[in-house]
């Protein structure tokens, strides 16, 4: 008998351990920027640290000191369990997804990225909150816009003069619209633009924001930015996380971690875009880069000549099951509520 109740005893301090070591969990939390980065230093950093202090320290998170996969890569190294957690530029798998792409049609965007990127959150929420469906999405967030820069003495502020210019272009709307118009693309991801821009290959360049100038040593080789009243472009980020690791989170905890993605996380995240981007246009002007506004015919011009990429991403969403118009007009009119 007494033998019995000790092995019961044995058992019993087993389960409890094994339990313990089941309620514990670790998540692999991917930053494919450089380690220097501010996702990598800060975004991602604060939402761990909230994450372990909500769920009293049964889930934490590592971020490894570099990328476990290339940046086109991030959501299959979540599907495949190589990273638990990470961000993926949603511009990049547009063969995989459509709805979070909505935020990244010609001119809708704001310079408020905390408010475009609670309008996405509460788009997708409404329009497609399902359709990643080999990972689950923790957050959405939008960064700053995109600007039109000269790498001439010469600004950039009309029809003529985009076509007079070989100009770098950001895959996808921006590359497809500047075609359109007539000028010569020479099209590539972000980290590539300074190899492109700083060899003389181009004299323009459209698609990076005042960060990402910075950020990819392109300020040397540009001259003016010119702004336009409507801000003609902007990119959205998903946070994913892999779906058998998620459902190894206790219900409690899980809800927590959903408390703390989401609006809060996009609007933390955009937050830093936004603030970068005041601290790159002070670089701007300590470097000479003079802001044009503008003009109201060339950015009308511009809008029309880029309609057709919203029709083209209404058409796609539509044939995804996505109310395409509903979802663009839903998410446009939450932009202007939202902003500041």
């Amino acid at each position: 008998m007494r033998l019995f109740i000790k092995t019961l005893l044995v058992a019993g301090l087993f389960s409890s351990v094994a339990g313990m070591a089941n309620a514990n969990t670790r998540l692999l939390v991917n930053c494919f920027w450089p380690p220097q980065h501010y996702v990598c230093q800060s975004v991602l950093p604060t939402w761990l640290a909230e994450v372990e202090e909500a769920t009293e320290g049964r889930v934490r998170g590592i971020i490894p000191p570099k990328s476990v996969a290339a940046p086109p890569e991030q959501l299959n190294a979540v599907e495949k369990g190589i990273a638990d957690v990470a961000p993926q530029f949603n511009g990049l798998i547009q063969g995989r997804v459509t709805g979070p792409l909505v935020a990244m049609n010609p001119f809708i965007a704001t310079t408020d990225a905390p408010a475009m990127s609670e309008a996405l959150w509460e788009t997708r929420n409404k329009f497609f909150p399902d359709e990643f469906d080999s990972v689950h999405v923790l957050s959405m967030w939008v960064i700053t816009p995109a600007e039109l820069f000269s790498q001439t003495d010469e600004p950039l502020n009309s029809m003529d003069d985009l076509v007079s210019r070989k100009i770098w272009a950001l895959p996808g709307a921006l590359a497809a619209t500047m075609k359109k118009v007539g000028a010569g693309v020479v099209s590539g991801p972000a980290v590539q633009a300074n190899e492109i821009i700083s060899r003389g290959v181009v004299d323009a360049h459209i698609g990076l924001s005042p960060t990402a100038v910075r950020d990819f040593r392109v300020i040397p080789y540009t001259k003016s930015m010119t702004r336009f009243n409507d801000a003609i472009y902007s990119t959205s980020f998903s946070l994913i996380i892999n779906k058998d690791k998620w459902m190894e989170i206790s219900e409690e905890d899980r809800a927590a971690i959903t408390e703390l993605s989401g609006v809060k996380f996009g609007r933390m995240a955009a937050q830093h875009w936004m603030e970068a981007d005041q601290t790159a246009l002070v670089e701007f002007e300590e470097a000479g880069i003079e802001i044009f506004d503008a003009d109201p015919a060339f950015e009308a011009a511009l809008k029309e000549a880029s309609s057709f990429v919203a029709e083209n991403w209404i058409a796609k969403a539509n044939a995804a099951g996505i109310d395409g118009q509903g979802a663009y007009d839903y998410y446009v009119k939450r932009v202007q509520e939202l902003s500041k």
